[in-house]
């Protein structure tokens, strides 16, 4: 049994993820700040924060569905990293592997909703 959600490989990764979103947007245009920097900030935490909330809850089905949304805002992270490379915003090479971190963590999160 795990002692806290910290020990969770998919929060891991997806508190990774987000340190990734927040090192490719430190670039982008200063007009972004408000509009797709904030928003890509906004859904990389939410992933790493709603499935921290879902682990401190008080029976599978809550948990499941923050791990819900939590999958919810990684999809909407994908498509504003999508946006930002069509925009020629960030570095490539770093959004790339954003997108790779984000596809491993839709994968965990869609393996342990599968097991609870």
């Amino acid at each position: 049994m795990l002692k806290s959600y910290r020990e969770l490989h998919v929060w891991q990764r997806a508190t990774d993820m987000t340190l990734a979103v927040y090192r490719i947007t430190s670039t982008f245009p200063k007009e972004e700040l408000f509009g797709l920097t904030s928003q890509l900030r906004r859904a990389a935490i939410s992933v790493a924060s709603n499935i921290a909330e879902g682990y401190g809850r008080n029976s599978t089905g809550e948990y499941k569905q923050f791990l819900g949304v939590a999958r919810g805002s990684n999809l909407e992270l994908q498509t504003q990293l999508y946006i930002a490379a069509k925009l020629g915003y960030g570095n490539p090479e770093l959004v790339q592997q954003t997108e790779s971190l984000s596809n491993e963590v839709a994968k965990m999160l869609n393996t342990l909703i599968a097991k609870l």
